[in-house]
């Protein structure tokens, strides 16, 4: 059950929105639409770190296809707000060329930062690409990004919690916090 109070990250303070038992009932879901789309395939999982790390190791849990993961690792926040300039921290280590590959996100806000990846991505020809992502502020996005699995559309407010940090804090919360009033 989630906390009636609020937490407090760094210098914000942060009320309860989403309990961890709604996260996992969600990625189930999740989990086996994918399960049915990539029968017979085997799907290569990029999760975006650092805050997809908890959302792709619940989702891979519900994945019974055979899969593989590989990770990279951007960075576009700047405190409680995107700065729009994506910068790549970790590449991809995997060939992905004529593979299908699934995307996994743990918010898109203003739809940059999966542009660019899919940008990228495109660049090593893989059979396919789709996107997983927990979070989506569809009021916040600047560019249309095609989202094949979404978890939760959310207002345009600052959420931690479940992955999702305030200047590296507040990752390790079970549940989600979204900014006070």
């Amino acid at each position: 059950m989630i906390s009636t109070s609020t937490v407090q990250v760094r210098d914000l303070s942060f009320v309860p929105f989403i309990e961890h038992s709604s996260i996992l009932a969600r990625i189930k879901e999740l989990g086996a639409e994918i399960n049915q789309k990539y029968a017979g395939l085997t799907p290569v999982f990029v999760p975006v770190l650092n805050g997809a790390f908890m959302f792709a190791s619940d989702l891979l849990k519900e994945v019974t296809v055979p899969s593989e993961v590989s990770f990279v690792k951007v960075s576009s926040y700047f405190g409680a707000t995107s700065s729009g300039d994506v910068k790549e921290i970790l590449g991809l280590q995997s060939d992905i060329k004529g593979r299908h590959v699934i995307l996994v996100e743990d918010i898109i806000d203003t739809g940059l930062t999966m542009s660019k990846l899919l940008e990228t991505f495109r660049q090593h020809e893989p059979a396919s690409i789709a996107v997983a992502a927990l979070f989506v502020k569809p009021e916040s996005l600047k560019v249309e990004v095609q989202i094949d699995y979404i978890g939760f559309n959310i207002e345009n407010k600052f959420i931690v919690g479940y992955g999702l940090d305030y200047n590296s804090q507040g990752r390790n919360l079970p549940d989600v916090y979204q900014l006070a009033d």
